[in-house]
Protein backbone atom coordinates (compact mmCIF):
# COMPACT_ATOMS: atom_id res chain seq x y z
CA UNK A 1 0.00 0.00 0.00
CA UNK A 2 1.32 3.21 -1.10
CA UNK A 3 2.24 6.16 1.35
CA UNK A 4 0.50 9.60 1.62
CA UNK A 5 2.68 12.59 1.16
CA UNK A 6 2.72 15.00 4.39
CA UNK A 7 1.09 18.20 4.58
CA UNK A 8 2.76 21.52 4.05
CA UNK A 9 3.01 23.44 7.76
CA UNK A 10 0.47 26.75 7.30
CA UNK A 11 2.58 28.93 9.18
CA UNK A 12 6.39 29.42 8.01
CA UNK A 13 7.83 28.96 4.44
CA UNK A 14 9.54 25.44 4.32
CA UNK A 15 13.64 26.48 3.29
CA UNK A 16 14.57 26.09 -0.05
CA UNK A 17 17.61 23.73 1.16
CA UNK A 18 20.06 23.63 -2.17
CA UNK A 19 22.15 19.85 -2.41
CA UNK A 20 25.14 20.32 -3.55
CA UNK A 21 23.59 17.69 -6.03
CA UNK A 22 21.14 19.68 -6.99
CA UNK A 23 23.95 22.50 -7.97
CA UNK A 24 25.28 22.83 -11.43
CA UNK A 25 28.75 21.38 -11.53
CA UNK A 26 31.27 23.55 -12.98
CA UNK A 27 34.32 22.70 -14.93
CA UNK A 28 37.36 23.77 -14.61
CA UNK A 29 37.00 26.42 -17.10
CA UNK A 30 34.27 27.53 -15.09
CA UNK A 31 36.10 28.07 -11.81
CA UNK A 32 39.07 29.63 -13.57
CA UNK A 33 36.32 32.55 -14.65
CA UNK A 34 34.94 32.70 -11.01
CA UNK A 35 38.33 33.30 -9.61
CA UNK A 36 38.86 35.83 -12.20
CA UNK A 37 35.76 38.15 -12.01
CA UNK A 38 36.08 37.91 -8.02
CA UNK A 39 39.57 39.13 -7.84
CA UNK A 40 38.48 41.79 -10.57
CA UNK A 41 35.79 43.43 -9.01
CA UNK A 42 38.07 43.35 -5.71
CA UNK A 43 40.53 45.68 -7.45
CA UNK A 44 37.87 47.93 -9.04
CA UNK A 45 36.51 48.27 -5.58
CA UNK A 46 39.60 49.17 -4.13
CA UNK A 47 39.90 53.06 -5.64
CA UNK A 48 36.07 53.58 -4.98
CA UNK A 49 37.10 52.59 -1.35
CA UNK A 50 39.65 54.91 -1.02
CA UNK A 51 37.99 57.78 -2.45
CA UNK A 52 34.92 57.43 -0.39
CA UNK A 53 37.82 57.31 2.74
CA UNK A 54 39.24 60.37 1.70
CA UNK A 55 35.89 62.52 1.40
CA UNK A 56 34.35 61.43 5.19
CA UNK A 57 38.26 62.39 5.84
CA UNK A 58 38.31 66.11 4.43
CA UNK A 59 34.13 66.48 5.77
CA UNK A 60 35.20 65.70 9.34
CA UNK A 61 38.31 68.00 8.90
CA UNK A 62 35.55 70.65 8.06
CA UNK A 63 33.34 70.08 10.12
CA UNK A 64 36.25 69.82 13.35
CA UNK A 65 36.23 73.97 12.77
CA UNK A 66 32.44 74.00 13.44
CA UNK A 67 30.99 74.19 16.65
CA UNK A 68 27.07 72.66 16.85
CA UNK A 69 25.39 73.13 19.90
CA UNK A 70 22.74 70.73 20.39
CA UNK A 71 18.91 71.61 19.37
CA UNK A 72 17.60 71.70 23.27
CA UNK A 73 20.42 73.93 24.11
CA UNK A 74 19.84 77.04 26.04
CA UNK A 75 20.43 80.72 24.54
CA UNK A 76 22.51 83.19 25.57
CA UNK A 77 22.03 86.96 26.02
CA UNK A 78 25.28 87.19 24.42
CA UNK A 79 24.35 85.54 21.11
CA UNK A 80 20.96 87.48 21.45
CA UNK A 81 23.25 90.63 21.46
CA UNK A 82 25.53 89.18 18.65
CA UNK A 83 22.83 88.81 16.73
CA UNK A 84 21.22 92.20 17.32
CA UNK A 85 24.12 93.75 16.43
CA UNK A 86 24.39 91.80 13.11
CA UNK A 87 20.72 92.61 12.19
CA UNK A 88 21.40 96.14 12.79
CA UNK A 89 24.43 96.43 10.77
CA UNK A 90 22.76 94.73 7.81
CA UNK A 91 19.78 97.37 8.27
CA UNK A 92 22.35 100.12 8.11
CA UNK A 93 24.11 98.62 5.25
CA UNK A 94 20.66 98.50 3.40
CA UNK A 95 19.73 101.67 4.28
CA UNK A 96 23.05 103.10 3.11
CA UNK A 97 22.81 101.70 -0.24
CA UNK A 98 19.37 102.91 -0.89
CA UNK A 99 19.48 106.32 0.51
CA UNK A 100 23.36 106.95 -1.01
CA UNK A 101 21.82 109.59 -4.37
CA UNK A 102 19.86 111.53 -1.67
CA UNK A 103 23.48 111.09 0.33
CA UNK A 104 25.10 112.24 -2.55
CA UNK A 105 22.68 115.35 -3.74
CA UNK A 106 22.67 116.44 0.02
CA UNK A 107 26.58 116.54 0.17
CA UNK A 108 26.47 118.95 -3.31
CA UNK A 109 23.87 121.33 -2.20
CA UNK A 110 25.59 121.98 1.66
CA UNK A 111 28.67 121.71 -0.37
CA UNK A 112 27.52 124.70 -2.22
CA UNK A 113 25.90 126.38 0.24
CA UNK A 114 28.68 126.26 2.38
CA UNK A 115 30.87 127.65 -0.31
CA UNK A 116 28.66 130.74 -0.49
CA UNK A 117 28.41 131.50 2.97
CA UNK A 118 32.39 131.16 3.08
CA UNK A 119 32.73 133.38 0.49
CA UNK A 120 30.34 135.81 1.48
CA UNK A 121 31.76 135.40 5.08
CA UNK A 122 35.21 136.21 3.64
CA UNK A 123 34.51 139.08 1.85
CA UNK A 124 32.64 140.63 4.63
CA UNK A 125 35.83 140.13 6.93
CA UNK A 126 38.04 141.53 4.26
CA UNK A 127 35.93 144.74 3.76
CA UNK A 128 35.52 145.56 7.09
CA UNK A 129 39.20 144.91 7.56
CA UNK A 130 42.01 147.65 7.44
CA UNK A 131 43.31 145.70 4.23
CA UNK A 132 40.22 147.61 2.50
CA UNK A 133 41.19 151.45 4.25
CA UNK A 134 40.52 154.86 2.57
CA UNK A 135 43.84 156.21 1.03
CA UNK A 136 42.80 157.65 -1.80
CA UNK A 137 39.83 160.24 -2.16
CA UNK A 138 39.35 161.43 -5.81
CA UNK A 139 36.59 163.68 -6.88
CA UNK A 140 35.12 163.82 -10.03
CA UNK A 141 31.97 166.03 -11.83
CA UNK A 142 33.97 169.40 -10.12
CA UNK A 143 34.05 172.26 -12.85
CA UNK A 144 32.92 175.27 -10.86
CA UNK A 145 33.67 173.58 -6.94
CA UNK A 146 37.88 173.26 -6.36
CA UNK A 147 38.38 169.24 -6.35
CA UNK A 148 40.99 169.63 -3.65
CA UNK A 149 39.27 171.57 -1.79
CA UNK A 150 36.53 168.88 -1.61
CA UNK A 151 39.31 166.43 -0.94
CA UNK A 152 40.63 168.59 2.27
CA UNK A 153 37.00 168.40 3.65
CA UNK A 154 36.70 164.57 3.74
CA UNK A 155 40.26 164.08 4.65
CA UNK A 156 38.63 162.59 8.10
CA UNK A 157 37.61 159.45 5.98
CA UNK A 158 41.23 158.38 5.60
CA UNK A 159 42.21 155.29 6.88
CA UNK A 160 38.88 153.60 7.36
CA UNK A 161 37.57 150.36 5.98
CA UNK A 162 36.04 151.15 2.26
CA UNK A 163 32.54 149.58 3.95
CA UNK A 164 32.63 152.02 7.20
CA UNK A 165 33.42 155.41 5.20
CA UNK A 166 30.71 157.47 7.52
CA UNK A 167 27.93 158.63 4.93
CA UNK A 168 26.57 161.04 7.17
CA UNK A 169 29.92 163.12 8.00
CA UNK A 170 30.61 162.75 4.29
CA UNK A 171 26.82 164.96 3.78
CA UNK A 172 27.91 167.44 6.13
CA UNK A 173 31.03 168.08 4.36
CA UNK A 174 29.48 168.62 1.40
CA UNK A 175 26.95 170.61 2.54
CA UNK A 176 29.69 173.45 2.99
CA UNK A 177 30.02 173.53 -0.68
CA UNK A 178 26.57 175.07 -2.43
CA UNK A 179 27.54 174.50 -5.24
CA UNK A 180 27.12 170.81 -5.22
CA UNK A 181 24.07 169.60 -6.04
CA UNK A 182 23.73 165.68 -5.94
CA UNK A 183 26.96 163.40 -4.93
CA UNK A 184 27.51 159.52 -5.02
CA UNK A 185 30.26 157.63 -3.37
CA UNK A 186 31.83 154.75 -5.21
CA UNK A 187 34.56 152.54 -3.12
CA UNK A 188 37.06 150.85 -5.59
CA UNK A 189 39.36 148.45 -3.54
CA UNK A 190 41.82 148.43 -1.88
CA UNK A 191 41.89 152.02 -1.28
CA UNK A 192 40.37 154.42 -3.15
CA UNK A 193 36.86 156.20 -2.74
CA UNK A 194 35.35 157.92 -5.38
CA UNK A 195 32.92 160.96 -5.42
CA UNK A 196 31.11 162.01 -7.97
CA UNK A 197 29.55 165.28 -7.62
CA UNK A 198 26.82 166.89 -9.68
CA UNK A 199 26.72 170.57 -10.02
CA UNK A 200 24.04 173.59 -9.65
CA UNK A 201 23.15 174.81 -12.93
CA UNK A 202 23.11 179.00 -12.40
CA UNK A 203 20.31 180.35 -14.15
CA UNK A 204 21.26 184.12 -13.20
CA UNK A 205 21.45 186.81 -10.43
CA UNK A 206 18.87 188.25 -8.08
CA UNK A 207 20.29 192.08 -7.89
CA UNK A 208 19.55 193.35 -4.30
CA UNK A 209 21.39 195.83 -1.49
CA UNK A 210 23.90 192.94 -0.46
CA UNK A 211 24.88 192.98 -4.61
CA UNK A 212 24.53 190.44 -6.43
CA UNK A 213 23.29 186.48 -5.73
CA UNK A 214 23.59 183.94 -7.82
CA UNK A 215 21.13 181.51 -7.82
CA UNK A 216 19.97 178.03 -9.84
CA UNK A 217 16.44 176.91 -10.74
CA UNK A 218 15.33 175.98 -6.71
CA UNK A 219 16.37 179.26 -5.61
CA UNK A 220 19.15 177.92 -3.57
CA UNK A 221 21.85 181.05 -3.33
CA UNK A 222 25.20 179.62 -4.45
CA UNK A 223 27.22 182.96 -4.08
CA UNK A 224 26.76 187.31 -3.52
CA UNK A 225 29.18 189.01 -5.06
CA UNK A 226 29.00 192.90 -5.15
CA UNK A 227 29.35 193.23 -8.97
CA UNK A 228 27.58 190.99 -11.74
CA UNK A 229 29.14 187.91 -12.75
CA UNK A 230 30.01 187.91 -16.03
CA UNK A 231 27.56 185.15 -18.41
CA UNK A 232 24.82 185.71 -15.75
CA UNK A 233 21.35 187.21 -16.95
CA UNK A 234 19.68 189.60 -14.49
CA UNK A 235 16.27 187.79 -12.96
CA UNK A 236 13.60 189.84 -12.66
CA UNK A 237 10.76 187.73 -10.89
CA UNK A 238 7.65 189.79 -9.32
CA UNK A 239 7.41 187.07 -6.82
CA UNK A 240 10.29 185.91 -5.25
CA UNK A 241 11.86 182.94 -5.62
CA UNK A 242 9.22 180.94 -4.22
CA UNK A 243 6.61 181.66 -6.83
CA UNK A 244 5.41 179.23 -9.79
CA UNK A 245 7.03 182.55 -12.19
CA UNK A 246 10.57 181.97 -10.84
CA UNK A 247 9.85 178.01 -11.65
CA UNK A 248 9.23 178.67 -15.03
CA UNK A 249 11.41 181.10 -16.17
CA UNK A 250 14.26 178.83 -14.18
CA UNK A 251 13.02 175.61 -16.32
CA UNK A 252 13.12 178.27 -19.97
CA UNK A 253 16.43 179.21 -18.86
CA UNK A 254 17.54 175.73 -18.47
CA UNK A 255 16.42 174.28 -22.05
CA UNK A 256 18.23 177.07 -23.87
CA UNK A 257 20.94 175.84 -25.97
CA UNK A 258 24.21 177.33 -24.48
CA UNK A 259 24.81 179.66 -27.38
CA UNK A 260 21.55 181.55 -27.30
CA UNK A 261 21.74 181.44 -23.13
CA UNK A 262 24.62 183.09 -23.44
CA UNK A 263 23.04 185.88 -25.14
CA UNK A 264 20.58 186.71 -22.64
CA UNK A 265 21.38 189.73 -20.50
CA UNK A 266 17.41 189.45 -18.48
CA UNK A 267 14.62 187.69 -17.78
CA UNK A 268 11.52 188.70 -16.43
CA UNK A 269 8.40 186.96 -15.37
CA UNK A 270 6.05 188.08 -14.13
CA UNK A 271 3.50 184.62 -13.68
CA UNK A 272 4.17 181.29 -14.84
CA UNK A 273 2.72 181.91 -18.26
CA UNK A 274 4.68 185.31 -18.83
CA UNK A 275 8.05 184.51 -19.33
CA UNK A 276 9.95 186.69 -21.48
CA UNK A 277 14.03 187.27 -22.79
CA UNK A 278 16.14 190.00 -23.65
CA UNK A 279 19.37 189.21 -25.33
CA UNK A 280 22.32 191.20 -25.33
CA UNK A 281 21.62 193.27 -29.13
CA UNK A 282 17.97 194.53 -27.88
CA UNK A 283 15.98 192.16 -29.09
CA UNK A 284 12.87 190.95 -27.31
CA UNK A 285 11.26 187.21 -26.79
CA UNK A 286 8.40 186.66 -25.72
CA UNK A 287 8.44 182.94 -24.45
CA UNK A 288 5.43 182.13 -22.41
CA UNK A 289 5.02 179.23 -20.00
CA UNK A 290 7.71 176.68 -19.78
CA UNK A 291 5.59 174.21 -21.57
CA UNK A 292 7.33 172.94 -25.33
CA UNK A 293 10.58 175.02 -24.28
CA UNK A 294 12.58 172.48 -26.90
CA UNK A 295 10.19 172.84 -29.66
CA UNK A 296 10.18 177.03 -29.01
CA UNK A 297 13.95 177.36 -29.09
CA UNK A 298 14.40 175.28 -32.36
CA UNK A 299 11.77 178.06 -33.72
CA UNK A 300 13.60 180.59 -32.33
CA UNK A 301 17.16 180.11 -33.46
CA UNK A 302 15.80 179.25 -36.98
CA UNK A 303 13.61 182.68 -36.56
CA UNK A 304 16.68 184.52 -35.71
CA UNK A 305 18.83 183.30 -38.71
CA UNK A 306 16.48 183.85 -41.25
CA UNK A 307 14.96 187.43 -40.17
CA UNK A 308 18.20 188.96 -38.41
CA UNK A 309 16.52 192.27 -38.52
CA UNK A 310 13.93 191.48 -36.20
CA UNK A 311 13.38 193.07 -32.92
CA UNK A 312 10.83 190.89 -31.19
CA UNK A 313 9.84 187.21 -31.52
CA UNK A 314 6.86 185.92 -30.04
CA UNK A 315 7.36 181.86 -29.60
CA UNK A 316 4.88 181.32 -27.24
CA UNK A 317 2.66 179.57 -29.92
CA UNK A 318 5.84 177.21 -31.73
CA UNK A 319 3.45 176.70 -34.83
CA UNK A 320 2.60 180.12 -35.25
CA UNK A 321 5.25 182.55 -34.45
CA UNK A 322 5.44 185.49 -35.11
CA UNK A 323 8.66 188.26 -35.52
CA UNK A 324 8.18 192.06 -35.38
Amino acid sequence: MRRPEPLPAPAEEPEQIVSDASRPRKGRFAAASERNLSDDAGRDDEPTQQAADAGADSITEALDGVHVEAADAPVRSSDVWRAARARRKALRAEIRRFTQRSRRRRIIVWGSIGAVVALVLGSVIAAYSPLFAVEEITVAGAKTVDAATVQEALADQLGSPLALVDASAVRSALMEFPMIESYALEARPPHELLVRIVERTPIGVIRSDAGYTLVDAAGVVLATTPKQPEGQPRLAISEGTDSGAFRSAGLVIRSLPADLRAKIVEVRASSADDVTLKLADGKSIIWGSEKQSVEKAEVLVKLIAAVPEGRSFDVSSPTAAVVR
